[in-house]
């Protein structure tokens, strides 16, 4: 059964790979040159190799093996001869700019629980499409040759030990278009590049990035992005609005945010799943969340909301599962109180709702309650660092949607 379903596995890849290159444009600048060297190599050649490119691949493919130092599976050491196309996890298929020939064009490592490191030969691999890594035990830095890779799609390096800043020869890749990081040691700023790429999906969750969030999002493609367990701090900038003819999941979980969500949150009108849980996020919610007619997962656990939870968040028609528990929130509006009867899964303990169970003890809420915070006066500078807000008077009332129409 497992080998049936190993080789199951290993068939579709090679089909993704196949249709992946049917799909792409001949943009390879030395492709009639390669063509034409080809046709020579095939003719004028007593070389073990098909063509000059199967050859490049030899040569990396083996310089990779020499610098691989534990495979329990043996995958490599089958990396034998001049037949790469045979070898496990690599895969070939004809190219966009020549149909008469294989190249290496996808590999496919995952799950291996492979130790070593990735030598400056994989830049050899010109011709790659697609290149799956996670949950092996690769480490050291990505090397700058991966730039000669201008077909690669797919950039899968997650689960593994790599370190250093981010890999900006990422940047660089003109048909990268799905990259996943996550679950590395990569640490320092994320470049602002990054969220102006042709990207449907960005994870970069796990590692050890800080600074803060980029502020200048400019127009990103992105569907799904997870920023998700970082130390990167600061506010969520107002620029998050230009994901918004794409951005279908945001995971902002544990990344140190702080200050008052903005109101632009609310223009990600493909948003389906929003999570900013595990910060130190104040305020009350913003009243544009109401329009996310699509969100089917709220998650704002753990931070330090105040306000009311407004019926038209819980009104939502696809809301599904509302977390908003150890907060100070101390009022749930008409349907809010009884979620259960709306089919939705909540949580709302640890807050300062006095009728309902497991709350905050009185004390604990004054102390926050006392002082609400005006997002309207709370900024953040250099890059999105949060200035601490200017509390309001005790006295002066919370603020309602009516007077205040970008929050609740």
């Amino acid at each position: 059964m497992a080998s049936s379903t190993l080789c199951s596995f290993f068939i579709s890849h090679a089909l993704i790979i196949l249709l992946l290159y049917i799909s792409f444009p001949s943009n390879n600048p030395a492709a009639k040159h390669t063509s034409s060297a080809s046709h020579h190599y095939r003719h004028h050649s007593r070389s073990p190799f098909q063509n000059p490119k199967l050859h490049q691949a030899y040569t990396a493919l083996q310089a990779w093996k020499r610098v691989i130092y534990s495979d329990p599976s043996n995958i490599t050491a089958k990396w034998v001869g001049p037949d790469v196309c045979s070898y496990a996890g690599v895969y070939c298929a004809t190219p966009p700019y020549d149909k008469n020939i294989k190249v290496v064009a996808g590999i496919d490592l995952n799950g291996a629980d492979i130790a070593g490191f990735l030598p400056e030969e994989l830049g050899l691999l010109s011709d790659l499409a697609l290149i799956h890594l996670n949950s092996n035990r690769f480490c050291g830095i990505l090397p700058q040759s991966l730039a000669n890779l201008s077909l690669l799609y797919e950039l899968d390096l997650s689960n593994n030990r790599f370190v250093g800043p981010f890999p900006y020869v990422v940047l660089s890749l003109p048909s990268l278009t799905y990259l996943d990081i996550r679950y590395n040691e990569f640490e320092g700023p994320l470049p602002p590049q990054l969220f102006s790429k042709t990207l449907d999906a960005i994870f970069v969750n796990n590692n050890r990035f800080s600074n803060v969030i980029p502020s200048n999002f400019v127009g990103s493609s992105a569907s799904v992005v997870v920023f998700a367990n970082n130390k990167l701090g600061g506010c969520l900038p107002p620029s998050i609005a230009n994901f918004a003819n794409t951005l279908e999941e945001l995971l902002l979980t544990n990344t140190s945010l702080s200050g008052c969500l903005p109101p632009e949150v609310g223009y990600l009108y493909k948003l389906k799943v929003l999570d900013v849980s595990n910060n130190n996020l104040v305020g009350p919610i913003p009243y544009s969340l109401a329009g996310l007619a699509h969100l089917e997962q709220l998650n704002l656990a753990h931070n330090k909301l105040t306000g009311i939870i407004s019926m038209g968040v819980c009104i939502l028609p696809n809301l599904a599962n509302f977390t908003f528990s150890y907060n100070f929130f101390c009022e749930e509006e008409g349907i809010c109180q009884n979620l259960t009867s709306n089919g939705i899964a909540f949580d709302d303990r640890r807050n300062c709702l006095l009728e309902k169970p497991n709350q905050r003890s009185k004390k604990e809420c004054e102390g926050v309650l006392e002082h609400p915070v005006d997002c309207f006066h709370y900024h953040c500078g250099g890059g999105s660092t949060a200035i601490p807000p200017t509390m309001m008077p005790a006295a002066t009332p919370l603020s309602s949607p009516s007077m205040a129409p970008g929050y609740v």
